[in-house]
């Protein structure tokens, strides 16, 4: 009697035909209970075999189209003169200057890394309980790096511009000494035994992690579960973004430098609010193994930085295939701060320009933005999308997001995540999306 109770039946296809915006007649859906059925003992023997969020699916989305052509050339990276850089008498004055020249004070030995490790630390537990952008300070990690990078220098192995340069990273990313919360209380005492390939990267290259920054929980708007992440232009304002600790820590001249990640706006947004360059890097470019999942194919992750430069540096230090993420592509990244800005064309979607814009200091902001485009030199050229329905991203985004936290869902865990989440309906309802849809709305993608 229970496994009966379990099975679907002919009047059950019939609500739920509404999903599909379909109807059947009767004798077709007593036709397709067979085959229903069949499917949930198929969905049950997937689960015998758990998957973790990290378990990417072997379909993968490629962002470049037939046809296209990239530069194959692997040349030098080079960096910008920034004139002489003395120490300032009062370190604390270079909080909010840029890698492009916190490198220069490192590499001439003016400041060990651990004066400007301490500093950023100090700064840290100063400023957090007024933005709450921190989860965890890796303060005992940050002193050892700070010191060995300050050892190699000494001994003439520079290794670049990240060595001995503070950062933090959104706690999306594995660390192996620290928990990795995802934002969100069902998860704030996990903890993996690896660290995240853009962790590694950064060791390599000598940068020195000061903390894990806050993100929105599961990779979602600036509210964790700890308070929410303010700007430090505005205390009463949120980042708006799940990269919000990375924007406001980064903004308050509390880190060097930041690691945030980027679904839908969750880089950009919190840029744009908290006055940052950050970079969301073409899907493909860099690694995301170790990073949460909540898009297969759309999450991305990349800098976000006091300047633009700095964006290179950083990115120039974390791109490329590592073997673990199936979707990297293995292209050159070459930089020349040197190059003339002329020769740059740059698209911009007009009508979003000239749309009627949320309020007329928007409205001034963009004409602004554009005008000082064209005041550079940039050749901008207006753009159109095709008319396609774009909001077709969101089918797959929540299909996707079910998929990752599936388990999550099925558990009475997802009730920690609170009354004033959203996260529990769209998990939920993503279990509802037809397969067909999901897959009609990927091939709208191309």
């Amino acid at each position: 009697q229970e496994e009966e109770a379990s099975r679907v039946t002919a009047e059950m296809v019939r609500g739920a035909e509404q999903l599909s915006g379909l109807e059947f007649t009767p004798e077709e859906r007593e036709e397709m209970v067979r085959a229903v059925n069949q499917n949930l003992d198929r969905y049950e023997g997937m689960r015998a075999k758990p998957l973790v969020n990290g378990n990417w699916p072997a379909l993968q989305f490629n962002p470049a189209l037939p046809g296209m052509r990239f530069d194959q050339e692997r040349r030098p990276f080079l960096r910008s003169d920034p004139g002489p850089v003395r120490a300032p008498a009062n370190l604390e004055e270079a909080a909010f200057w840029p890698v492009t020249r916190l490198s220069r004070l490192v590499e001439s030995r003016q400041v060990t890394s651990l004066e400007l490790t301490e500093m950023y630390l100090e700064r840290l537990k100063r400023y957090d309980p007024k933005l709450e952008c921190v989860i965890t300070l890796t303060e005992d990690l940050a002193l050892r790096q700070a010191r060995r990078a300050d050892s190699e220098i000494a001994a003439g192995r520079y290794r670049g511009p990240l060595h001995g340069i503070p950062w933090g990273v959104k706690d999306l990313l594995a660390t192996r000494e620290y928990p990795t919360t995802w934002g969100a209380e069902p998860y704030k005492d996990q903890q993996f035994d690896f660290d995240a390939t853009i962790v590694e990267r950064l060791e390599e290259a000598g940068a020195v992690l000061v903390a894990k920054l806050v993100s929105g929980a599961l990779a979602a708007g600036d509210t964790w579960f700890g308070g929410r992440t303010v700007t430090p232009w505005n205390t009463q304002m949120g980042t708006r973004g799940s990269s919000a600790g990375p924007g406001a820590a980064t903004a308050a001249g509390l880190v060097g430098f930041s690691i945030g990640t980027e679904t839908r706006g969750s880089i950009v947004f919190p840029s744009t609010r908290c006055g940052l360059s950050g970079l969301r890097p073409t899907y493909g470019r860099v690694s995301r193994y170790g990073v949460m999942a909540i898009s297969y194919s759309m999450d991305k992750a990349g800098p976000m930085c006091r300047s633009v430069e700095d964006c290179a540096l950083v990115f120039n230090a974390i791109v490329g295939p590592d073997d673990k993420d199936p979707a990297l592509v293995d292209l050159p990244f070459n930089w020349d701060p040197d190059r003339d800005v002329n020769a740059l064309r740059v698209g911009y979607i007009a009508s979003a320009f000239e749309a009627d814009p949320a309020s007329a200091r928007a409205k001034s902001n963009s004409q602004a933005t554009l005008q000082t485009l064209r005041s550079l030199g940039l050749n901008l050229i207006p753009v159109e999308f095709p008319d396609y329905p774009v909001d077709v991203q969101w089918v797959m985004l929540f299909a996707d997001a079910a998929a990752a936290f599936d388990e999550l869902t099925r558990s009475q865990s997802i009730e920690l995540m609170g009354q004033d989440s959203f996260w529990p309906a769209i998990l939920r309802a993503g279990q509802m999306i037809p397969a067909v849809q999901y897959i009609q709305a990927d091939r709208h993608r191309l």
